[in-house]
């Protein structure tokens, strides 16, 4: 990744830190473009998405792991801000208890200590197509108009 200064990181990782939804757009083989909003947890390093393996989204990575993620936001005033990462992905299957760990965190962000636990999202954590999309950004953008 690309070295960000420290006062920009900061902005960065306020941001993400928010529960928004991201789009994430992935290619199929015929480089036709698919985008889907999804839920995701930022660590300071890595966006993490919780998917199942049938998905398109996740056949597509399996194919090209390259991939880009959009989150905004259009402020009250009709100002919009936006982080856009972009890199090679990762598909994480194992082990089941980290997938499980890392689902319900990002869960728990959209839903909160109550709602994670409902009986769904639970069956989707613990389903066993449940896998982890793991991006570390070579490139992140900020955007502000």
């Amino acid at each position: 990744m690309k070295t960000i200064p420290e006062e920009k990181r900061k902005l960065i990782d306020a941001f993400l830190e928010k529960p928004l939804i991201a789009r994430m757009a992935t290619a199929d083989r015929h480089a036709r473009p698919h985008v889907v909003p999804v839920w995701y947890a930022w660590d300071g390093t890595s966006i993490w998405i919780s998917s199942f393996a049938s998905t398109r989204k996740v056949a597509e990575l399996r194919q090209n792991p390259y991939l880009s993620i959009s989150i905004d936001v259009a402020e009250q005033n009709g100002a919009t801000r936006a982080v856009i990462l972009e890199g090679k992905s990762e598909l994480i299957t194992e082990p089941c208890e980290f997938v499980a760990s890392q689902s319900h965190w990002i869960y728990k962000r959209y839903l909160g200590d109550e709602g994670v636990l409902a009986k769904e999202p639970q069956s989707w954590i613990h389903d066993p197509e449940n896998l982890l999309i793991k991006l570390t950004p070579e490139d992140i953008y900020t955007w502000e108009f």
